[in-house]
């Protein structure tokens, strides 16, 4: 019997593939437990567009990526914090902050956590900072601190 797997099953196959497989277990367990349905032609169909829909939404998401990468590349980030004479900050500039400038200066929703930051900013200065935007997508963003007056 050829079913649809409605839910990634050990040892079958992954949520979305049609597989054939004997009909005791696709009426007995896959279709009792609603881990798969019999794949008819409508609901080949059905998953079909649903499979065109996500990949139409994907190409989507990828496209707002990009677009956020430009504006990202083009603007660096200004950050203003209490520093020493000699450059120095008190505290160091943390991905929390840098997400919350570019949210504020460019208004670009960022996770910290996407943010990777190689070497914690201490002093005054520029320093580039990737972010992962899509798993795609990385944009290289670059942090200018600079001393309160």
């Amino acid at each position: 019997m050829e079913v649809i797997l409605l839910k990634d099953v050990k040892g079958t196959g992954k949520k979305g593939e049609t597989k054939n497989v004997s009909d005791g277990y696709a009426n007995n367990f896959l279709i009792k437990r609603g881990l798969a349905k019999e794949a008819t032609s409508s609901a080949k169909k059905e998953l079909n567009m649903k499979k065109k829909a996500e990949q139409r939404e994907e190409q989507e998401i990828l496209e707002e990526a990009k677009k956020e990468k430009e504006i990202l590349e083009e603007n660096p980030i200004e950050l203003k914090e209490k520093a020493a004479e000699d450059g120095r900050l008190f505290g160091s500039v943390t991905t929390k902050q840098i997400a919350k400038e570019i949210e504020k200066q460019l208004n670009i929703k960022v996770d910290k956590r996407k943010i990777d930051q190689a070497i914690p900013m201490r002093s005054v200065g520029t320093q580039t900072v990737k972010i992962k935007l899509h798993k795609k997508v990385t944009a290289e963003v670059t942090i200018r601190v600079l001393a309160l007056d």
